[in-house]
């Protein structure tokens, strides 16, 4: 049914990031700046979700640069995230091997840092099953470009020279993402979202990455 498949990373192929790693890896850039005791709502404003408004007024009561700042929390926010992969805190999905049973390209966009992306992809043995990985880049531009900006995901398109494609996520900003790309969306239902309500239909619901072979994929060849 499609040129291609694209996921979202982090929910769907590896398991999410517990908050309190990104909240300390936010405190981390604001010490590394010379900021030793910021407001923890600051903090955890910077820590996720945040955008370029927000992001320069925090630096302005600091006193800090905001580009300089937000490539520091980038740098950070990505080292903790290695060292949480290497910790066995961060790993693939057990059914991440369903995607080597799609016979479409497949492709990777997230909101996550591209660097680690790169990092895990590689450290994990993933980077060859994907076509494209688009992650953000660590300026306050990337900030406006997240789903469910089509930003990412028509780059991604564009380059798998998709006519049809189906975007996998866990979050309505994936959905949404999809919507405003002009394709279809697949919301997957992991543990943390069983009882999520969507504010925005889906084309598909799934309960794992298994569900994708009846859609773009062959069957698994029995080998008994």
């Amino acid at each position: 049914m499609y040129d291609a498949v694209v996921f979202d990373h982090d929910g769907v192929l590896l398991g999410r990031t517990p908050f309190d790693t990104l909240r300390e890896a936010a405190w981390d850039a604001f010490e590394r700046l010379g900021e030793t005791d910021p407001d923890l709502a600051h903090v955890d404003e910077v820590a996720v979700g945040v955008d370029p408004a927000t992001l320069t007024d925090i630096c302005e009561r600091y006193d800090l640069d905001p580009v300089e700042f937000w490539r520091v929390r980038d740098e950070v926010a990505t080292a903790a995230q290695a060292d949480a992969a290497r910790a066995g805190r961060k790993t693939p999905y057990d059914d991440i091997d369903a995607l080597r049973h799609l016979d479409v390209p497949l492709g990777i966009v997230s909101s996550n840092q591209q660097a680690t992306l790169d990092d895990l992809l590689d450290y994990f043995g993933l980077a060859g099953r994907f076509h494209v990985v688009y992650g953000r880049e660590p300026s306050i531009a990337s900030l406006s470009r997240k789903k469910p900006s089509p930003y990412y995901l028509e780059r991604a398109l564009e380059d798998l020279d998709a006519a049809t494609a189906l975007f996998v996520g866990d979050n309505d900003s994936d959905v949404a993402a999809a919507d405003n790309a002009g394709i279809d969306s697949a919301f997957l239902r992991r543990p943390h979202r069983r009882s999520f309500e969507l504010s925005t239909d889906p084309t598909y619901e799934l309960d794992d990455l298994h569900d994708l072979v009846s859609l773009c994929g062959r069957a698994p060849v029995d080998s008994t």
